[in-house]
């Protein structure tokens, strides 16, 4: 049997950690420590009651610097950080010298991903992104289907997303778009990098609607025409609806894929240890579609559009301007 490998969490404390750290355990490995600059980690003790925790970064890097020259090392670091914070530390695990797991989006900007390539060549290790939706039962077999199809067939894609959130967003850095990346890529990369990997690269990317609360627009992909919304507000939501609406459809065919999204991180560890996970490299295409988003100019209500562009936009909760 194989010696449990040794797990270092940057982000314990977040939203998404409890996850990575299930994945962790899943796998038969060890998380000997981990970071938050909150303390709001009781999470840990269901699992790893014995891990270190540490609240400053400089107590954190003092113990994973001792314990790298132990004879009982760090072998990975996971990352559940702010999306800003991404880069800087899938950095500092490279040149701890660990292979690193980074939750999406991997980083804000395509040059990131360039510099992240330069130093894994330096430091011989290597770094891994979320993409788990590759790993859905349904999505793999929508992409089989398209690969085994006609090579000329141009799918009509609707992808609807929306998933409510109160005015803490908006207090948080999520809302800060510098930060988070906005709504497209706060929680729509993942969307846009599984229509990539099933339909192909984009040809056409424009933006209709973008808000602090929601984004609308078309993408023409080798396969595939694409309009898509997604939004925080749950004024957006159909009728009935409660939290969540999540949405494809697929040549006017209800694709169903909301079950079997918990147990995706557990799957993609699975991957990434066995040696087959996904590459920083991979995320490029996401990252780059989502950095021509945010930096894009709303035409409007013009062209082929999502229908739920059309709904009234609302005004900034703390009248806030987003793209300050």
């Amino acid at each position: 049997m194989n010696k449990p490998l040794n797990f270092a969490l940057i982000g314990a404390a977040g939203y998404i950690a409890p996850r990575h750290i299930k994945a962790i355990q899943d796998t038969g490995n060890n998380l000997l420590v981990a970071y938050d600059k909150f303390d709001s980690v009781g999470r840990l003790d269901s699992s790893f009651p014995d891990c270190s925790f540490f609240t400053e970064n400089e107590q954190f890097d003092r113990f994973c610097s001792k314990q790298m020259r132990t004879d009982n090392p760090l072998s990975w670091v996971s990352i559940c950080t702010p999306n800003y914070t991404h880069d800087a530390f899938i950095r500092y695990g490279l040149r701890l010298g660990c292979d690193v797991i980074c939750e999406k989006p991997l980083v804000l900007n395509p040059y990131n991903i360039d510099n992240l390539l330069e130093l894994e060549n330096e430091t011989g290790h290597k770094a891994y992104t979320m993409l788990q939706l590759r790993l859905h039962e349904k999505i793999r077999a929508l992409k089989e289907k398209v690969e085994k199809g006609p090579k000329d067939k141009i799918y009509d894609v609707d992808l609807t997303y929306i998933t409510s959130r109160g005015k803490w967003y908006y207090s948080s850095w999520k809302g800060d778009v510098h930060k988070s990346g906005g709504i497209a890529t706060n929680i729509g990369v993942h969307f846009y990098d599984m229509l990539q990997w099933v339909f192909g690269p984009v040809k056409k990317n424009i933006v209709h609607v973008m808000s602090f609360d929601r984004v609308a627009g078309y993408l023409e992909l080798a396969q595939a025409r694409v309009r898509y919304f997604l939004s925080i507000n749950a004024d957006c939501l159909p009728a009935g609806v409660e939290r969540t609406f999540r949405t494809l459809r697929v040549d006017g065919e209800e694709f169903e894929f909301s079950q079997g999204f918990t147990e995706l991180h557990t799957e993609a560890y699975r991957h990434i240890l066995a040696g087959d996970g996904f590459r920083i490299a991979e995320s490029r295409p996401s990252i780059e579609t989502v950095a021509q988003i945010r930096h894009a100019e709303p035409i409007g209500l013009v062209g082929d559009y999502h229908p739920l562009a059309k709904l009234p936009l609302s005004a900034h909760p703390f009248g806030w301007d987003e793209r300050r």
